[in-house]
């Protein structure tokens, strides 16, 4: 019997053996694209880390020379609102011998908002200083109680243990009275 006779003829053939090879193999990937998408979309990470991954702040109910704590990624973070000697003060500081050297006007985006990851560089204590009556250091800024780091108005490390000034966070100001921080 010839290959005309069992339907195997003609040159449609091997198109239809391969569109039948295509169609298989695109159903298999079809299949396992399926079947790893729930591993896949389980390495996202869930609405509530991301919900952390940034805050806003309304800074408006802060007055001039009052600093505020919120937290950020399970971390405080110090937001200052630093009145005009407090500005003149940091950037005097900029000429100071600094064991971290960083100017003023490179750690804020305004001059009178001041904004660190209130996490102390040594040892991941939280510095004292946030509060009315909390002791600010020999440099009007932090004083770390665990082994006496002090950082000045620009959260700079001037004397102590720390090898760093306060990390300054990733943050914008969506308009004049709020703050994003993330």
């Amino acid at each position: 019997m010839s290959d005309t006779a069992h339907g195997h003829g003609g040159g449609d053939g091997g198109t239809r053996r391969d569109f039948l090879a295509l169609a298989g193999a695109a159903f298999g990937a079809a299949g396992a694209g399926l079947a790893l998408w729930p591993l896949i979309d389980s390495m996202n990470p869930a609405k509530d880390v991301l919900a952390l991954s940034s805050v806003e702040i309304d800074l408006k109910p802060v007055a001039v020379g009052q600093r505020i704590t919120v937290k950020w990624r399970g971390k405080p973070v110090f937001i200052d609102h630093r009145t005009p000697d407090q500005i003149s003060k940091a950037q005097a500081d900029d000429k100071a011998d600094l064991k971290d050297p960083q100017s003023d006007k490179d750690r804020v985006k305004k001059a009178e908002w001041l904004v660190m990851v209130g996490v102390c560089t040594h040892l991941g204590c939280v510095p004292l200083g946030q509060k009315v009556g909390q002791p600010r250091g020999e440099f009007g800024g932090w004083f770390c109680p665990c082994h006496g780091s002090h950082y000045d108005a620009s959260g700079r490390i001037r004397k102590g243990p720390a090898p760093k000034n306060l990390e300054v966070p990733v943050y914008s100001f969506l308009n004049d009275t709020t703050l994003r921080v993330g």
